[in-house]
């Protein structure tokens, strides 16, 4: 029996990286293409709920698929509850531009969907490839001249390996990030804190008023272990993460501050 896919994105439901993924895994399961129907790269996890969600078919290449007109988390939702898919695995991507670090994946529509899916209790995998050229994550993605060739077999191999050796029970998202020019193998990797040196540019409109744009360069590495250092050596980073964010290690400190004998709290 096939696994049944859903498949999603950031990038719009007309990226070439969409149906790059499709391509990779259409072969081995049946997949359902339900993606927002524009850009809406570093939306995170937001969800539309002051607005209503209209959904309409858009045929791809001869396959139907499913346009959202909200987040990549209203697709997922859409799919999981309105269409009511019931599927296996919920994979996010191939979005064009890397998703690295706790900075990224706070972000990422592409991995905001994964973590919404497993939210709802589906397990999920988010792809993303590295892109030499920052510029390309703000052209149109259906004319993304990238090769997705390679990244076409690692979708298929990692996906194929999780369906059949089944999902890790200690992740909720499995973050796969593809450099763009591979010179090494696998590696499982832990989330680098930064991937852009943070900053804003400001400049004049033509009235004179100010206006802004956050912008900054990539950070050029971090440590060993890391997904920036994998993919930075040309390894394709595989990162497991879980949607618990409790900082268990300030646990102690916490319950000193706040429960100790010199606690404000206590009388």
């Amino acid at each position: 029996m096939r696994a049944r896919i859903l498949l999603t994105n950031d990038d719009g439901i007309y990226s070439a990286g969409l149906w790059a993924a499709y391509e990779a895994l259409s072969g081995f399961a049946d997949v359902t293409i339900v993606a927002p129907a524009s850009q809406q790269s570093a939306v995170g996890r937001s969800i539309s709920i002051f607005e209503p969600i209209r959904v309409h078919d858009v045929d791809l290449q001869g396959v139907k698929g499913i346009a959202v007109g909200g987040k990549p988390t209203d697709a997922v939702i859409i799919g999981l509850y309105a269409l009511q898919l019931e599927p296996t695995l919920v994979v996010s991507g191939i979005n064009i531009g890397e998703n690295l670090s706790f900075e990224s994946i706070m972000t990422s529509g592409t991995v905001g969907a994964a973590l919404e899916a497993a939210n709802q209790g589906t397990p999920a995998i988010a792809f993303s490839l590295q892109v030499e050229d920052q510029g390309d994550k703000f052209d149109d993605p259906r004319r993304y001249g990238k090769r997705f060739t390679e990244a076409k077999k690692i979708v298929s191999d990692i996906v194929s390996v999780v369906l059949r050796q089944g999902f890790p029970r200690e992740a909720d998202v499995i973050n796969v990030n593809i450099p763009s020019a591979i010179r090494g193998g696998y590696e499982v990797t832990r989330l680098s804190r930064k991937l852009f040196h943070t900053g804003v540019e400001k400049r004049l409109d033509p009235r004179g008023r100010p206006y802004f744009w956050i912008n900054g360069p990539l950070v050029e590495d971090a440590e060993e272990g890391t997904d920036v250092h994998a993919v930075r050596k040309g390894n394709i980073s595989i990162t497991p993460i879980t949607l618990d964010c409790t900082a268990r290690d300030a646990d102690g400190v916490m319950r000193k501050l706040f429960l100790g004998p010199e606690s404000p709290h206590r009388s």
